[in-house]
């Protein structure tokens, strides 16, 4: 593999993928990323572990959904990008490393849902949406419990969408950023610099990546 971005479009029943390769020098597992519903791969956690996570021996990829490579501005329902991260995965797993499934917000919600069924080594919850802004009782809890492998959740301590002290028990790890909103942001006030609060969100990926051995 070469040390250099490359990109890779995969052609989907959702419509046509694409893979940025973000690759290790001598990879031993691939984390795969996607993003949220409301951006792209530029999103700053997505850009941070991209930067940090190959000199650690992990192969970063980061996936943009059909309807993102389409160029639309709304994301579709759920089952679609759950249609699409499917068709996407023989080409994340080709190069015969475990694969860890990721992704922010509505992609975070893709990864838990699936995980199981194509054989994810673990899964990385960047943001997860446990409800809507104000609507607590909109619970997706069941989402992040059910994934059956061991899983990370990395959340922002003002996360609209759930604030870590709004998880309920279960056998996942949480990290928190704090003062993090859902796209990590972190007001000036805080004391916190964005460079500092994505070294905390890369240290807590990096040594849960180290723990699974």
């Amino acid at each position: 593999m070469s040390r250099q971005p490359r990109t890779q479009n995969v052609t989907t029943d959702a419509g046509e993928a694409r893979i940025t390769w973000v690759p290790a020098a001598a990879p031993r597992r691939v984390l795969a990323l996607s993003h949220g519903a409301g951006g792209g791969i530029e999103a700053r956690d997505l850009q941070a572990l991209a930067a940090a996570l190959p000199g650690h021996g992990v192969t970063v990829a980061l996936v943009e959904q059909p309807w993102r490579v389409a160029g639309k501005k709304v994301a579709p329902a759920p089952k679609t990008l759950d249609t699409g991260w499917r068709g996407l995965w023989p080409a994340l797993a080709a190069p015969g490393l475990p694969v860890i499934a990721g992704g922010r917000s509505a992609g975070a919600r893709v990864a838990c849902r699936t995980a199981t069924e194509l054989g994810a080594a673990a899964v990385l919850a960047l943001s997860f949406p446990l409800h809507p802004p104000g609507r607590p009782e909109k619970s997706r809890a069941d989402e992040l419990l059910g994934t059956g492998v061991p899983t990370l959740v990395v959340q922002g301590g003002n996360d609209p969408f759930g604030k870590p002290g709004e998880f309920p028990p279960g056998s996942y790890t949480l990290a928190e950023v704090p003062h993090g909103d859902h796209g990590f942001a972190v007001p000036k006030r805080s004391g916190l610099t964005e460079e500092q609060a994505m070294g905390i969100l890369t240290e807590a990926v990096t040594g849960w990546l180290t723990s699974l051995g």
